[in-house]
């Protein structure tokens, strides 16, 4: 049964981001990068990041039209975040750890790399590597073309803007992965050739999406990151 609900869950999240993916390819988004942020929130999220998709990230194509200007964006900013400025701002630090996260577990397995012995440790730690590295990228191409800077500022202000946010998602998402391991399946370990594996991956980065909220909405606040929806 779970190894059936493992499969149809996959099945489900592939779904809806090839219908993302679709759509997009009519209706590009106004930040070239959130072309990818969509389908790949839609690898975790499935079909809530389906209707996430629709409600938020189709307002923001560029058959929209431009909505709103500097003023009312300091308006925004003033008048502080909403739900759906932070949940935004959370799938965009989430996708590059989401595809971070989903390079890494494959090479670690591929080539059996391991830390203190431990293929889990070993995961741990090049999935961190591998989320802040494509995390802070998502974020230098949301910021550069926004505000026009220089490379070495835009660079600085995106690890100053999504450092914290990938962080709190990283520790949500190994929260329920040591649970996983330690607890759900402690005498057999799961492994990324598994379907039920990327079912607690799934998971797990739902996980990291909720615990990465409060600190997007702080970050917003205090306009270390910029409102996208």
């Amino acid at each position: 049964m779970l190894h059936a609900t493992a499969w149809l869950s996959l099945g489900t999240a592939f779904l809806c981001a090839a219908i993302i993916t679709a759509h997009e390819i009519k209706n590009p988004q106004k930040m070239t990068v959130m072309n990818l942020v969509w389908p790949l929130t839609a690898l975790y999220l499935s079909v809530l990041g389906l209707l996430m998709y629709f409600r938020l990230g189709v307002p923001m194509a560029k058959s929209h039209g431009h909505q709103g200007g500097d003023s009312e964006m300091k308006m925004g900013r003033k008048a502080g975040p909403t739900v759906a400025d932070t949940a935004v701002s959370a799938t965009h630090c989430g996708a590059g750890c989401v595809l971070g996260d989903i390079v890494s577990e494959v090479a670690v397995y591929a080539s059996g790399a391991v830390i203190f012995g431990s293929m889990l440790w070993a995961s741990l730690g090049w999935d961190f590597v591998a989320a802040w590295s494509l995390g802070i990228a998502f974020q230098y191409f949301t910021i550069v073309p926004m505000h026009k800077l220089s490379p070495v500022d835009g660079l600085i202000a995106a690890v100053k803007a999504d450092t914290l946010t990938i962080i709190t998602f990283q520790i949500g998402m190994y929260g329920w992965m040591l649970l996983v391991h330690f607890r759900l399946f402690a005498e057999l370990h799961l492994q990324p050739d598994q379907a039920v594996y990327w079912l607690m991956m799934q998971v797990a980065m739902v996980c990291g999406f909720i615990t990465s909220l409060p600190m997007n909405w702080r970050l917003l606040k205090i306009g270390w990151k910029e409102t996208m929806s």
